[in-house]
């Protein structure tokens, strides 16, 4: 009976994640804010029973899968590029942020010092899902999504870290001073990459023994699971440990070690599960809310909003115009208004919180009030984002580029459904007369977007650059994918190969810092581009 009862509940919420799904393919809401609005009508209606929400199943069951779907997916590329405000912002940033955040939650709401630093450190942690799944509906700037889904993939690893040596003292009774808090956290920061580090790179190896698309994401999963439970071991951080894992794996052991079908079907994989977790993450979110107390601490609540909005003021236009004191990491003004107001919190705040223990001096108020700060970040920052995007004008592309992705996927199509048409005629299905017809339209079709796409290469030269750049990127990719099958087949050594593969990799590092400069250009005449090859000799 016990059994059954968890698994009606989980194919009742499987059914309302997928209700929701479907919903917001006609209402404009974010899929993840969108869930939270489902939960907490659930819970106000009392439709279903009270499900606790058990943090050591979402620290170890939800939180690894979702670190390393993200870290997985995050181009090492573009992260190396933009380090330094992106290591700010994760590291001195989330410590400004739990000081003021203490400060004012001491001296406003009531909270002794050390529940003051502990709720602090919770609320450090951001979880920017709904805003990064906007950014990629809405076609925002690589560069902004990396920004954001960068620092809160390692402000994670922050945030946990200063939580738990915070917890530690406060359970010992023996606080840590500033300059020993210092020390632990660069030991188990540095601990936790090293673990994920080594951990991916030897996945990544043991990949090329093999070319098996189950057993290869059988290996990512133990990969992703594994990694936080030796880092839990070593005393050192998980979640870091699980990020540097998926960005080794998904940026060198999928490139070199895997063909593309498999990381497609890998890719696809981790895709699914990421929407499972965040689908019941998001719906108990929702359905955790206990309204009463949220009443009884809404002065708390209303405190701990201003205090982290205050404190994401200063970390997001102080540290961004620091690090721009350097032109190459300069982040343009109205990319911070949404770095500020995109900082949202979510799960891991929550985790966090209900894993404080019983004898915790006020973790009732605690609780409740980052149940309360997160509720609100989800639905106010959440729900608003996308019209701050527009009234800021800050899509990446402007009109002409996104006309011509548009044009140039229209064109794809129709050349696949020739082709399609194609086999059809030649297995016999359809006659010489149908075929005739409906290929004479196509080509037709074909015809009139092609010369749309020529128009707009002549009247913005900078999208020849790009789709250079593209293309070229894709058969680069194409051929390190090659050059791991010849070795695999025995064809060619590992020494010659690698080699190979350097000068490859100097093609795409150019080819994408080409593709970057020449999407930010808005229709200004370019100099023809030079072949590849002179391109990358000529820097060197």
């Amino acid at each position: 009976m016990h059994e059954a009862y968890y698994l009606h509940i989980f194919v009742t919420l499987l059914l309302v994640a997928s209700a929701v799904a479907v919903a917001v393919k006609w209402i404009r809401v974010p899929y993840s804010i969108a869930l939270v609005i489902v939960g907490l009508i659930i819970g106000l209606l009392h439709l279903l029973p009270a499900i606790e929400l058990d943090p050591d199943v979402m620290l170890l069951v939800f939180l690894p899968g979702l670190l390393f779907e993200a870290s997985w997916n995050l181009n090492l590329k573009q992260l190396r590029f933009d380090w330094l405000p992106i290591s700010l912002l994760a590291t001195v940033g989330v410590a400004i942020s739990m000081g003021i955040v203490a400060v004012l939650m001491s001296r406003f709401a009531g909270f002794s010092p050390v529940p003051a630093f502990l709720f602090g450190a919770i609320l450090a942690a951001t979880d920017p899902i709904s805003v990064i799944s906007l950014f990629k509906k809405m076609g925002v700037d690589k560069r902004l999504n990396v920004l954001i889904e960068g620092e809160s993939l390692f402000n994670d690893g922050t945030a946990v870290v200063l939580f738990r040596i915070i917890l530690t003292g406060a359970l010992s009774g023996v606080m840590a001073t500033p300059l020993a808090l210092g020390a632990n956290l660069v030991i188990v920061t540095a601990g936790g990459m090293l673990v994920g580090l080594i951990l991916g790179w030897g996945a990544s190896k043991i990949t090329r023994l093999f070319d098996d698309h189950l057993l290869e994401i059988t290996l990512t999963t133990i990969l992703a699971y594994g990694s936080y439970l030796v880092a839990e071991q070593l005393a050192v951080s998980p979640v870091l440990a699980v990020i540097v894992a998926g960005i080794v794996m998904g940026n060198y052991g999928s490139r070199t070690s895997m063909t593309p079908s498999t990381r497609l079907a890998v890719n696809s994989f981790w895709e699914y599960v990421a929407f499972a977790i965040n689908s019941f993450v998001f719906l108990l979110i929702g359905l955790q809310v206990k309204y009463e107390l949220l009443v009884k601490y809404s002065t708390q609540i209303g405190v701990g909003i201003l205090a982290i909005l205050l404190a994401r003021v200063i970390i997001v236009y102080c540290l961004c115009n620091l690090a721009g004191l350097r032109r190459r990491w300069k982040i343009p003004f109205v990319w911070q208004h949404v770095l500020f107001w995109g900082g949202v919190r979510g799960a891991l705040s929550m985790a966090m919180a209900l894993s404080l223990p019983a004898t915790i001096a006020g973790r009732e108020s605690i609780v409740i009030t980052t149940f309360g700060v997160v509720l609100f970040t989800l639905l106010v920052p959440g729900l608003t984002v996308e019209p701050l995007i527009k009234i800021l004008k800050i899509r990446s592309n402007d009109f002409t580029l996104d006309q011509y992705r548009a044009l140039r996927g229209e064109l794809m199509s129709i050349n696949a459904a020739g082709e399609h048409l194609d086999s059809l005629r030649k297995s016999g299905q359809v006659s010489d007369r149908t075929y005739e017809i409906l290929k004479s339209d196509l080509a037709g079709e074909a015809l009139v977007l092609s010369r749309q796409i020529d128009d707009l290469h002549l009247s913005n030269t900078a999208l020849q650059q790009i789709e250079l750049s593209e293309t070229g990127l894709e058969l680069l990719h194409l051929r390190k994918d090659r050059m791991a099958l010849y070795v695999r087949e025995g064809r060619i050594g590992e020494e010659s190969a690698q080699a190979v593969r350097a000068k490859l990799d100097a093609k795409m590092l150019y080819l994408t810092e080409q593709e970057a400069q020449a999407v930010k250009v808005e229709c200004t005449a370019q100099p023809q581009p030079q072949s590849i090859d002179e391109s990358v000799e000529s820097q060197a």
